[in-house]
């Protein structure tokens, strides 16, 4: 009954979270007020009239959150706000982010209301360098905002999603005049994270802001803002992205080491026992370490979690009940879920929640010899080997389907790295948080310097295994209802001892080996524009090749496409390598994510460019009119440039592709100066069904004469969410509508799909549509 009733209240807050819309107060109340009436009468229904209980707590906690976004008045104006910075700055090259609580906001001196949290990015000017922000401060400034917008492509991060788990309802940046003005150093508030910003400091004094130094504050603080994109790739294909920032493991270790030490130190003394047993002594310390160390991490979500679940644990055995594992973990999920709903939309949330159930359930009906204490583990050196191996496997195949799912793939080396660095990394952090202390206590930082060696000579050797080309499997997007089936295989393969035929599971994961993305079929172009923001990239696939156009760009945040865009929908559609890439020049906005792409190992057989020079890690050849090949009964062609040319955008290569009476027109971003020398060049071999506008709708592209020759039923842009240079602009916009063809934006569609056939294509399947919740940045 305990836990049927949990999972009910669980459920309801989940499912307030997968509506498309925000649902009406009304209607939620009256649902709840009949269902319990039925209930009251029809026990039964009672679960039903639990999780409505919970869906409604959720509408009048995170909805009435989710429903103060950004007016869209306020979009692009200059507003003036009073407010203080609530986090540890992120430092960047030319740029500083913080988050910023609004105490008052105004525009053009009239009080206006404005979502409580937005983020804010501070930007260097040769005349006015970014301040040393600090957390606490009080500020008086001008920001020009916008909703929290983010990219919606298949496989990739879902930035609007994180936007809510961290009650931001706007973006935006400080605005240099009139300068911004230091009301408060110190506001009263946030005094922790200027403790935590203090000694973050003092940890790069003493080593440095080297990566090394980044991982330490990681590890001891939570503060991610030193860690580098190439370590986080690093330590997510080996499956140790769990031990850097302070997590669930870590505060478990910390406690858990702490509880052994202070048992065995009071049971020594009979005065002691008689005043409080050793366990409860040693739970209470346990309790304050752990929360002390959460209140290190500034008590993020997944420090949260891992309190919550440790206070419940451990006020259980204080308090002398006896709380089943279950009981406990549910219990805690329901704390978290009460303290703030939106944390389930976190990936931690479910990672950190199912391995704990998994290791409960796992290793159920298999301790029949607890080890009780450190001379029984001495006498039992394989059976502790035999049992950590299996909780290992436990985990990384318990969590596969979870993987797949949030990730795309799943590190098959962290279960053997794993088996080894997490024994030694409980041995490791407790010198880590010592060597620390004395650095900033005594101002002894030999130790600390000793330790970032030592984590340097071990990234350095994780960095080698991820290069591993089996390090991890990708899982490619499959049906619901195949995770399903694989999440049931799984749970039998690993069910307790005792239930028979637990072979049988292997049957469940058949569907997720045989059923995959199916590729077109033969003579079908498979055509999609990724929504990369201000720049260009896009997948054609045919029944046995893939072509990518444009790789996206990359920014000094650390931000590239790339990495974070192409590669991710590569995986999710089952691609395992590039028979052609084609990167229509070198601006940045088309070539920035190439770097990303190579770094993430996939085999790329050919490379063209306008621009192949001044292209790094790639042997490229110059793209040049005539070349063309033939895959799977689909030509591709390349009309422009007619010559190796040094001019920038009008090298742009110009691709078509053509299946049947059907094609598909590229143009980079070439000027309407070229496209008149197409127009005089190939007349109306240039007609198609889809255009790719030139230059993301610039007013020098897309010319009127060039629409008329190649009269395509649709134009389709690429172009980043209130950009500056305001593209598509409204006078390319005008002349497509003029003509009657449909047009598509990926700033307001998000990845755009298309099927192509000899016959004709479908209508375009839109991402972000398709992806509609009730976190999701809607378009007015």
């Amino acid at each position: 009954m305990q836990l049927r009733n949990s999972l009910a209240f669980i459920s309801g807050i989940g499912g307030y979270f997968i509506q498309p819309h925000l649902p009406a107060t009304w209607l939620v109340v009256t649902a709840l007020l009949v269902t319990v009436g039925i209930a009251w009468r029809w026990r039964w229904m009672l679960p039903l009239a639990i999780a409505l209980v919970g869906f409604n707590y959720t509408h009048f906690t995170a909805g009435r959150e989710l429903a103060n976004r950004l007016d869209p008045q306020w979009i692009g104006q200059d507003v003036q706000l009073i407010g203080r910075i609530t986090n540890l700055p992120d430092v960047g090259e030319r740029s500083t982010r913080v988050t910023f609580a609004i105490e008052s906001a105004r525009h053009q001196l009239q009080p206006i209301t404005l979502p409580r949290q937005v983020s804010l990015s501070w930007y260097a000017t040769p005349a006015q360098p970014v301040p040393h922000l600090r957390a606490g401060s009080r500020w008086q400034l001008t920001a020009r905002l916008k909703p929290p917008h983010g990219l919606i492509n298949p496989g990739s991060f879902d930035a609007e999603r994180w936007f809510a788990t961290e009650h931001l309802g706007a973006t935006g940046s400080v605005r240099p005049k009139p300068p911004p003005q230091l009301l408060a150093a110190a506001s009263g508030h946030d005094r922790l994270n200027r403790w935590r910003q203090g000694l973050s400091e003092q940890i790069i004094h003493a080593l440095g802001a080297t990566p090394a130094s980044g991982l330490i504050r990681a590890l001891v603080l939570g503060d991610c803002t030193g860690m580098t994109s190439a370590q986080w790739q690093i330590f997510a294909r080996t499956g140790t992205s769990h031990l850097i920032a302070i997590s669930g493991a870590n505060i478990g270790l910390i406690a858990g080491l702490l509880f052994l030490i202070t048992r065995w130190l009071w049971s020594r003394s009979a005065t002691l026992v008689l005043w409080l047993p050793a366990p409860r002594a040693a739970a209470i310390v346990a309790l304050i370490s752990g929360i002390g160390y959460s209140a290190l991490a500034g008590f993020a979500i997944a420090t949260q979690r891992a309190a919550i679940m440790l206070a419940v644990i451990l006020i259980a055995t204080i308090s002398g009940r006896a709380l089943r594992p279950s009981s406990g973990l549910l219990l805690a999920m329901i704390g978290v879920l009460l303290l703030d709903p939106i944390t389930i939309l976190s990936f931690g949330f479910w990672l950190s929640f199912g391995a704990v159930a998994l290791l409960i359930y796992g290793l159920s009906a298999r301790l029949s010899q607890p080890i009780s204490s450190w001379r029984s583990v001495l006498h039992q050196p394989i059976q502790l080997i035999a049992l950590w191996s299996w909780t290992q496997w436990v985990v990384t195949l318990g969590l596969l389907p979870i993987s797949g799912a949030l990730f795309g793939y799943q590190s098959v080396i962290g279960f053997f790295i794993n088996l080894i660095i997490i024994p030694l990394f409980s041995i490791f952090l407790p010198i880590l948080l010592t060597a620390t202390a004395a650095s900033v206590l005594f101002d002894w930082s030999l130790p600390l310097q000793l330790m970032a060696d030592l984590l340097t000579h071990t990234e350095h050797l994780l960095a080698q295994l991820a290069q591993l080309s089996w390090a991890i499997i990708p899982m490619s997007a499959r049906p619901v209802w195949v995770l399903c089936a694989l999440g049931i295989g799984i749970l039998i393969l690993l069910a307790p001892r005792g239930i028979p035929a637990r072979w049988l599971g292997s049957i469940w994961l058949l569907p997720f080996l045989f059923i995959t993305p199916s590729p077109p079929a033969p003579g079908q172009i498979q055509f999609t524009l990724l929504d990369i923001g201000q720049g260009l990239s896009a997948v054609i696939r045919t029944a046995n090749h893939t072509l990518v156009y444009d790789l996206g760009p990359s920014y000094s945040s650390g931000f590239n496409s790339g990495e974070r865009v192409v590669m991710p929908y590569l995986r999710a559609v089952g691609i395992q390598h590039i028979d052609q890439l084609i990167i229509s020049h070198a601006d940045n906005d088309h070539a920035g994510g190439l770097s990303g792409l190579l770094a993430g190992q996939i085999p790329i057989h050919h490379v063209l460019s306008g621009e192949p020079q001044q292209l790094t890690g790639v042997t490229a050849a110059f793209c040049q009119r005539g070349q063309h090949w033939h895959w799977d009964g689909v030509d591709f062609e390349i009309l422009h440039p007619d010559q190796p040319r040094n001019n920038g955008n009008d090298c742009s290569c110009v691709l078509k592709i053509r299946t049947g009476q059907f094609s598909v027109l590229f143009t980079g971003d070439i000027s309407s100066k070229i496209e008149k020398e197409l127009v005089r060049v190939f007349g109306a071999q240039l007609n198609s069904d889809l255009l790719i506008a030139a230059h993301h709708g610039s007013a020098g592209s897309t010319s009127l004469q060039f629409l008329q020759q190649v009269a395509p039923q649709w134009v389709l842009y690429s172009a980043g969410y209130l950009n500056r240079y305001r593209f598509p602009t409204q006078k390319v916009r005008e002349r497509v509508n003029e003509l009657g063809i449909n047009s598509l934006n990926t700033a307001t569609a998000g990845a755009i799909d298309f099927l192509i056939t000899p016959t004709g294509f479908t209508a375009p399947q839109l991402a972000r549509p398709q992806a509609a919740r009730v976190w999701r940045h809607v378009m007015q």
